[in-house]
């Protein structure tokens, strides 16, 4: 939803975005590295007031907390929110949607720029949780299925090997974190289920236009021979690749010479560093999750996924799909 404010009150921003759940993940973490509001607001790609607003807003007597930020707020939209009236027609096209795994926000944000109606994601939530105590399973459908989002122990991410000339995410052109250009991608893998096969996942970072493929080990040679096939068909917007840590990116100056790229490093503990490839990890688990065994999963049944990724719209990009911004750069560069 957006908030108008008044020119007096501020005479250079006219709307002020919402943040979302995963946006205050992030700030919970930053916050407890200490990192300053500024540098908070840089990582998200909002403004600073945003976030000073955000924390005055939201931080009790024990601090700034994700669950307590995220109530309040959405007390705040649903008494700012109009009624709409719910007709059969609008709940069956939310239903459809929802079973094609678009997310409430999606939805909202699509009917409001294609159908000019104005319908809160947070109402569309609720429709949900009615649908669930009425014992309907609209609810799993959704991305984390109602369940709390966990952050990661960085106990669990010790002993990470050390990756020969890795270059730093902190020597990245400042023009990558600005999204103002195509051709930065983000690389990850997805684990199956005792580590059996895995996908590699590539997001670029302006357009968040996927492609992905099964492997059935995640070894340096494989995910190196994987991720240079996937980029290959782009390979003329291919600038920057930001990776983990992990081993299985050791061969980065492979990927650098095949794709005349730049391969960055974000720093160990920082998945807010890649979070676009993060959440689109997310997006992908509706679909296999932790249980799954990926190498009984088929190229092709990877494919339609990605597909369906990308031809979903996406809120950052005003709701227009990663599909259609990549078709329509590559049109743009062949001319």
């Amino acid at each position: 939803m957006l908030i108008a404010f008044s020119p007096a009150r501020d005479a250079t921003m006219k709307t002020y975005n919402q943040l979302t759940y995963e946006q205050r993940c992030q700030i919970y973490a930053l916050k407890k590295t200490g990192l300053s509001q500024n540098k908070i607001a840089k990582q998200l790609s909002v403004s600073q007031s945003t976030i000073s607003r955000e924390l005055s807003r939201n931080t009790g007597k024990r601090g700034y907390r994700i669950q307590q930020a995220q109530i309040s707020s959405d007390k705040r939209r649903l008494a700012a929110c109009k009624a709409i009236k719910m007709t059969t027609s609008l709940i069956e096209l939310i239903d459809s949607r929802i079973k094609e795994k678009w997310s409430p926000e999606q939805i909202s944000g699509r009917l409001r720029e294609q159908q000019s109606i104005n319908i809160s994601h947070e109402t569309i939530y609720q429709h949900v949780w009615s649908d669930k105590k009425s014992g309907g399973n609209l609810f799993k459908k959704l991305r984390r299925k109602g369940k709390i989002y966990q952050t990661r122990n960085k106990d669990k991410q010790a002993g990470r090997g050390f990756i020969k000339n890795r270059i730093s995410i902190d020597e990245r052109p400042q023009v990558v974190d600005d999204k103002s250009r195509m051709g930065d991608w983000e690389i990850d893998l997805v684990i199956g289920k005792g580590h059996s096969g895995a996908l590699v996942t590539i997001v670029e970072r302006k357009t968040s236009f996927t492609v992905s493929t099964r492997v059935d080990d995640k070894s340096a040679k494989t995910v190196t021979a994987a991720t240079i096939a996937l980029l290959k068909p782009f390979e003329d917007s291919v600038i920057t690749i930001t990776a983990d840590n992990g081993k299985e990116f050791a061969y980065h100056e492979e990927m650098t010479e095949s794709l005349k790229c730049d391969v960055y490093f974000a720093d160990p503990y920082c998945s807010w560093q890649r979070g676009l490839n993060e959440n689109t990890n997310g997006l992908l688990r509706q679909y296999w999750p932790k249980s799954t065994d990926f190498k009984k999963v088929s190229q092709s049944e990877v494919q339609d996924v990605i597909v369906k990724l990308n031809d979903r719209p996406r809120k950052k990009i005003n709701y227009k799909t990663p599909a259609k911004l990549m078709a329509e750069h590559r049109v743009a560069i062949a001319a």
